[in-house]
């Protein structure tokens, strides 16, 4: 954890913009750390929510997925952290652009910016918990933000159905693709 600290300390020192190439990193597996990111986007280590919002976020920029796993990485280091669903969740929701030019843009908690599309893809998975159908958008490099239920209300009401291989499905576009929540006949129940 020290050089994941010594690191975090020099991204914000740097005043560095953008992300670090975490994909490009090969480091040594050091085990894993007592670091969750809780359901509701709260970052807790040893049991005590982390309080300061920069080091929150310059830890999600080294933040990275392998398959269902999730590691804080630095060139020398790689810590196993737990992902109760998604590392992060988006909170805000703006329309650029109208019609079949519209884009959708999502802002997470921590900042990151996905404007869904061909690169950023809407998805709806059911909670194992509630059976409630709950969307999700690839933020980055598998990295995923659960849109929180207000966003997810005016996503709704950006909605419209089309036809799909002969069903009616409801969904939104953004960005030329258009991504359907479900058939038609389960939305308007």
């Amino acid at each position: 954890m020290t050089d994941l600290m010594r690191y975090a300390a020099e991204l914000e020192g740097a005043g560095k913009k953008g992300l670090p190439p975490v994909e490009k990193w090969n480091p040594e597996f050091c085990g894993e750390i007592d670091l969750v990111i809780k359901r509701d986007g709260t970052w807790v280590h040893e049991g005590t929510p982390i309080g300061r919002a920069r080091l929150v976020r310059l830890f999600s920029t080294v933040l990275r997925r392998e398959g269902d796993k999730f590691f804080l990485v630095t060139p020398v280091e790689k810590m196993e952290i737990e992902v109760e669903d998604a590392p992060f969740v988006a909170v805000l929701m703006r329309r650029e652009g109208e019609g079949e030019e519209q884009s959708l843009v999502f802002t997470t908690n921590l900042g990151d910016e996905a404007a869904a599309g061909p690169d950023h893809r809407l998805v709806f998975r059911k909670d194992p918990e509630t059976g409630e159908c709950a969307p999700y958008i690839d933020v980055r490099a598998g990295l995923e933000a659960r849109i929180a239920r207000a966003v997810y209300y005016d996503l709704v009401a950006l909605g419209e159905t089309r036809d799909i291989d002969g069903e009616e499905m409801f969904g939104v576009r953004s960005g030329g693709v258009f991504f359907p929540f479900g058939p038609a006949s389960d939305i308007y129940e």
